[in-house]
């Protein structure tokens, strides 16, 4: 573990740091998953994965929960228009425990986040909320050109400032060629096994919804427990409604019962009383 100072100028434990992480980029192929939440930020530290990423107002649950992990904490593309409004989110993220910021604007917000010494990853190739520009959701880098485009892209955020990428639904041999080549830290999400990180969101991994994207694969079914859930959900409603309309619900063991002498000097009182 390495030994830090946050933001907020706490004493504090980390498994890597920026600085290493980018001393180990092209030696070692990392793990990092999505965590917004205590429960999947636990998760992802006692399955031993290296790095987490989550939506920057759920840093302080998901530092309490990993306290020790790398976070890099995501500011709302839609959410903060201004710069003003980035900023001090960033502040805010890093002050919560945050290692990093991922913003995916362009190069002049990651050289005003890079200026302050804040650790910024950027976002390259399919950004799915900028995907209109690219005819739709689709990989990037089909082509020599567009691939030489996607290159000056990280030549462009190298030069902002950035120190990792995520880097994703670029085509495999051109994503490993870039990470060759460029210094930022290489996050792969659908991207192949190119980079220097191999990235997959929680819910893909876990089998969380029905279908994944191609370029997920889901190592677990959570998806089938959800749904039993919910027909476990309407059993137990349907029994408790049958219950109550049968009298079998509440029972003496589900009520308070009071004693019959202090029930018969109740009853005297309210005779007593007039009422």
């Amino acid at each position: 573990m390495k030994r830090i100072y946050d933001w907020d100028a706490r004493f504090q434990l980390r498994n890597y740091t920026a600085g290493d992480l980018l001393e180990m980029k092209g030696k070692r192929k990392l793990t990092q998953t999505t965590a917004n939440s205590g429960s999947e930020a636990a998760a992802a530290h006692d399955a031993g994965l290296d790095l987490i990423m989550g939506n920057a107002q759920n840093t302080a649950a998901v530092r309490a929960a990993a306290p020790t992990m790398f976070f890099t904490a995501a500011i709302g593309l839609p959410d903060y228009p201004t710069e003003k409004d980035v900023l001090e989110a960033a502040f805010a993220a890093m002050k919560a425990g945050a290692d990093s910021v991922y913003t995916a604007r362009g190069p002049h917000i990651v050289e005003m986040l890079a200026r302050e010494d804040i650790p910024v990853m950027c976002h390259l190739g399919l950004v799915p909320r900028k995907s209109t520009w690219n005819g739709g959701l689709r990989a990037i880098g089909k082509t020599s050109d567009e691939a030489l485009r996607l290159w000056q892209s990280f030549r462009d955020m190298e030069d902002a400032g950035a120190f990792s990428v995520e880097a994703e639904v670029i085509c495999d041999r051109v994503m490993a060629e870039i990470s060759k080549r460029t210094k930022l830290l290489t996050s792969s999400l659908g991207s192949g096994t190119g980079g220097d990180i191999v990235y997959l969101f929680q819910n893909d991994i876990c089998g969380e919804q029905p279908e994944s994207p191609r370029h997920a694969r889901a190592f677990g079914n959570l998806h089938a427990l959800y749904e039993q859930i919910e027909v476990e959900r309407r059993a137990a409603l349907a029994a408790f409604k049958q219950a109550v309309e049968s009298g079998a619900y509440p029972s003496n063991a589900e009520t308070a019962a009071i004693d019959d002498s202090e029930f018969e000097g109740f009853l005297d009182a309210l005779e007593k009383s007039g009422r």
